[in-house]
């Protein structure tokens, strides 16, 4: 008796043992399949990649850096343009 219990047990073990490894095919198989409908869906979005959001990023804030740096090139600019030169106490008027 305790041989067809044994042989029953393992059968059964067998069978779901079948089963998990059914299930973790079946799992990969759902898993590749949206993966790609998900790269399928992205590619006719039209959506940047990281790489070219990083560069295009750090071309903003140098620009914005050069656009500062500009600024204040031009405000001290035109303050200096604002005031009368000191070396020429006469100057001349068309």
């Amino acid at each position: 008796m305790t041989q067809t219990r044994n042989a029953i047990f393992d059968d059964i073990a067998r069978l779901v043992t079948d089963a998990a490894g059914m299930a973790q095919g079946v799992r990969r198989e759902v898993e590749t399949i949206v993966r790609t409908q998900f790269e399928r869906l992205l590619a006719t979005m039209d959506v940047v990649s990281r790489e070219e959001f990083e560069a295009v990023r750090e071309m903003a804030v140098l620009a914005r850096e050069e656009n500062e740096r500009l600024a204040a090139r031009l405000a001290a600019l035109e303050a200096a343009s604002a005031q009368p030169p000191t070396d020429n106490p006469d100057p001349i008027v068309l």
